[in-house]
């Protein structure tokens, strides 16, 4: 383990390792079979490639997808590991290259599809290179019971034979105790040493909404997320293709993705999204399992998932650099139909009563009333420590539960008897509202005991309640259209025997303020140096031609924008920069920094074990304190009256840069100041009106771009502020 250590810090900038990782590399090193459940973005990939350097010989690991294995050996490459893969994009040379690298014993890690790996002689051949240990990545799609089940990997159990005194370790994100069981079955791991981590992934901000008009709504989400990355999951394709139209067409940088578009229109836009020239990319379930973008910051399902396995999945390929990411599931009354219909004409007769549990589980999550990261873990068999996760819609107080449930509950039960359970969920809505509706005039039913029972309520409430009620198995629904039907459990509530729970809509709040980014993740960071290096990140990788995070994550940009680091030493204390990246980048990042720190007057060379603030925090954390009288703003409005600068309100109120600028942004509204000087000179403030002119101020990085490098994002934000002020 202290060479392992020496590796990590060298090849990945790595000094501690996390939860697991240490027992997960011990088994590898010490030759015993394994199978690793860690979260999205728990470095789980880590706990194969480390060992392996140190291990003599060849690691072999089977990976499902190309995409995937092309960006785990562009990422390993780039921190100067011997990495290769084989697969059929490659051409015959390229393929010919790997094989003779692996003869010449060259390589640490290589790459394979299960394919690949099982074809005939392949396996025979790799034997004789000296094998160190045989990985299975996205070990769940060996399993029937996991949620991207893959037949081909059934054929992975031939390994045990294929390579006979070889550890076999498989991992994997997601998997429950049913879906792990069949994976030590399918692969023959012999007396595996079994590690699961916590599932709960505490930096991710979950909200359930009811889809009402989901353009709006994810407009709103993408808006708190300006100029980030961001994936917008749709059921169907028709509905990737129409909003990714609306998106573009209000000044979003969006992009469609689903199996139906021809393969080079998929490839352009997986392409623009890692490389940050689209920032939301719209797609179906086929857009994902091959991304290692580690900075997106919001994920948004416009429809229900097909299971929880699918949503912590979908949902955990947000914020996998540690820091905070909001997932946002908007769930309509048509969800269910609608995969109940894919189901029935997609799985096998085996699967469909697997997939119709799954189907009943995440619809009573979207449903519900319980914290969401509390019903995530319960699903994977694990509980919350605390009461409160603060950092969900339930623990933020988004949600209010009505008084008398039950009552409620009983009416909308006893109308969907007198209408003999013969109708939806609409028109029994429209029952109880006491509609004037044609259809229900018609068929006389102004004349039952239930007509008009809940008319002090809106129809879209009590459509909504009628949904929650279904989604905890009060009201079941039957065939095509959906029919309301009473359950077991239903016959309980009208005896009074059973308490549902349903929601009442909440007051207005300002969801920015609960399910932002965490302002404690930008502590001491300069963010317009920040941004500075995230241009300099994106040039940097068009020309190698691989993704921005292969290059850096967020988190070591944000932590470079923290220590402003002045030389190369000063810069290998970067997290996430090793050895490798070192060489490669200290010179042009330091010349980066120097020359902002210079421009705008900010300290260089901090040490933020010196700083109260830079401490990174999740948003559990942060929610978990209560709030204070901000003294500091006051002391601040004070000084922005005689007009200094932000630079030296920081230093007298003893506050970050970047709070500082948040205080200013209020004082200029609070104020309705139309100009910014001192803070913003006039001419650039009139070239910052002249942009947003044409392309509007909700996306601020559109404005940073067009202006190429002659403001920075700070002042772009403060010239917005003056312009809304002066409207």
């Amino acid at each position: 383990m202290r060479r392992i250590e020496a590796v990590l810090r060298k090849h990945w900038g790595y000094a501690t390792l996390r939860p697991l990782q240490r027992e997960a590399m011990e088994s590898v090193l010490s030759g015993r079979d394994s199978l690793v459940v860690l979260p999205t973005g728990g470095g789980k990939s880590l706990c194969f490639q480390a060992p392996a350097l140190v291990l003599p010989g060849l690691a072999v690991v089977v990976s499902p997808l190309l995409s995937l294995m092309k960006d785990q050996v562009d990422a390993l490459r780039e921190c100067g590991v011997a990495a290769a893969r084989l697969d059929s994009s490659q051409t015959p040379d390229e393929q010919d290259d790997v094989i003779d690298a692996v003869t010449r014993r060259d390589l640490k890690i290589l790459y394979v599809s299960p394919e690949r790996l099982m074809m005939n002689g392949f396996a025979r051949f790799l034997r004789q290179q000296a094998v160190s240990l045989v990985a299975v990545d996205e070990a769940h799609c060996v399993s029937m019971w996991g949620h991207d089940f893959r037949p081909e990997y059934r054929q992975l159990g031939l390994l045990r034979d294929a390579f006979p005194g070889v550890a076999l370790h498989a991992y994997t994100a997601t998997a429950t105790q049913q879906v792990r069981d069949d994976i030590v079955a399918q692969l023959k791991l012999a007396q595996p040493r079994v590690l699961v981590g916590s599932f709960d992934r505490s930096n991710l901000i979950y909200s359930v909404e009811r889809r009402t008009d989901v353009v709006e709504q994810v407009r709103e989400v993408l808006d708190r997320h300006q100029g980030e990355s961001a994936i917008v999951y749709c059921i169907r394709r028709a509905d990737v293709d129409s909003l990714a139209d609306k998106l573009v067409a209000a000044g979003y940088k969006a992009a469609a993705y689903h199996a139906g578009l021809p393969d080079e229109a998929r490839k352009r836009a997986q392409d623009a999204f890692i490389r940050e020239e689209v920032e939301v990319i719209v797609a179906t379930v086929a857009f994902g399992m091959g991304i290692d973008k580690s900075n997106v910051r919001a994920v948004i399902h416009a429809g229900m998932p097909k299971s929880l396995e699918h949503y912590q999945q979908e949902s955990g390929r947000a914020g996998r650099d540690g820091l905070d990411a909001e997932c946002v599931l908007l769930f309509g009354s048509g969800d269910v139909s609608v995969w109940r219909y894919i189901i029935e004409q997609s799985e096998s007769e085996e699967g469909k009563a697997i997939a119709h549990q799954k189907l009943a589980d995440v619809a009573a999550y979207a449903s519900g009333v319980v914290c969401r990261h509390r019903a995530i873990l319960k699903y994977f068999g694990q509980e919350l420590a605390g009461e409160s996760c603060n950092a969900c819609d339930v623990c933020f107080g988004d949600l209010e539960l009505v008084d008398d449930a039950l009552v409620l509950a009983q009416k909308i039960v006893s109308c969907v008897y007198r209408l003999e359970e013969r109708y939806g969920g609409d028109y029994t809505a429209s029952v109880l509202t006491g509609s004037r509706d044609e259809r229900v005039l018609g068929n006389g039913h102004e004349r039952l005991s239930t007509y008009g029972l809940l008319e002090d309520y809106s129809k879209k409430l009590v459509r909504d309640w009628i949904e929650q009620l279904a989604g905890q198995g009060v009201l079941g629904k039957d065939g095509e259209y959906a029919v309301l039907k009473i359950t077991e459990k239903g016959r309980r509530v009208l005896r009074g025997k059973e308490t549902p729970r349903l929601l009442k809509p909440a007051a207005p709040r300002d969801k920015a303020d609960a399910r932002g980014v965490a302002a404690d993740s930008w502590d001491g960071v300069d963010r317009g140096l920040f941004d500075t290096l995230r241009v300099l990140r994106r040039r940097i990788a068009d020309e190698k031609k691989v993704p921005t995070y292969i290059v850096f994550h967020d988190a070591a940009l944000r932590d470079m924008a923290r220590r402003r680091p002045s030389s190369p030493e000063g810069f290998r204390e970067v997290t996430g920069v090793g050895e490798a990246k070192a060489r490669q980048y200290a010179d042009v990042f330091v010349a980066a920094i120097v020359e902002a720190c210079e421009t705008r007057g900010l300290e260089r060379d901090v040490d933020p074990t010196l700083k109260p603030a830079p401490k990174p925090q999740t948003a559990r954390g942060r929610k978990a304190q209560k709030p204070t009288v901000d003294l500091a703003r006051q002391m601040a409005y004070g000084r922005f009256d005689r007009g200094e600068s932000v630079a030296q309100v920081a230093d007298a109120v003893g506050k970050p840069v970047d709070r500082v600028l948040e205080y200013l942004l209020a004082y200029l509204r609070e104020k309705k100041l139309a100009t910014p000087e001192p803070w913003v000179e006039a001419s650039l403030f009139e070239r910052i009106r002249e942009i947003v002119a044409r392309v509007g101020m909700a996306r601020p990085i559109s404005i940073l771009r067009e202006l190429d490098g002659a403001a920075t994002f700070d002042e772009i934000q403060i010239a917005i502020a003056c312009i809304q002020s002066g409207e």
